[in-house]
């Protein structure tokens, strides 16, 4: 492994980490808060970052990078599904 595998990985934990709060408010409220425009390319981006890392033999970074992407997507798909319901208080 090298160092900068490690320190690829420990800012995408740090990312993964931080959306959690996001998420989860998300499916308390039933609210899609973040933008479209700021998710969908986040997420794809993420993604394509995730193939890159494999490509270059940067295991842990890919797997941090995709599941950042995933929750990512999971942001995307409660504004989708939550955008026409009212907001539970």
């Amino acid at each position: 492994m090298i160092w900068q595998d490690i320190i690829i990985t420990t800012a995408c934990l740090i990312f993964t980490i931080s959306l959690y709060p996001q998420i989860h408010l998300g499916f308390k409220e039933k609210r899609g808060v973040i933008s479209l425009w700021t998710s969908i390319p986040t997420f794809i981006g993420l993604f394509v970052i995730a193939s890159t890392y494999l490509t270059l033999g940067l295991y842990f970074s890919a797997v941090m990078s995709y599941i950042t992407g995933i929750l990512w997507f999971l942001l995307f798909l409660q504004k989708i599904i939550y955008k026409n319901l009212p907001k539970i208080n």
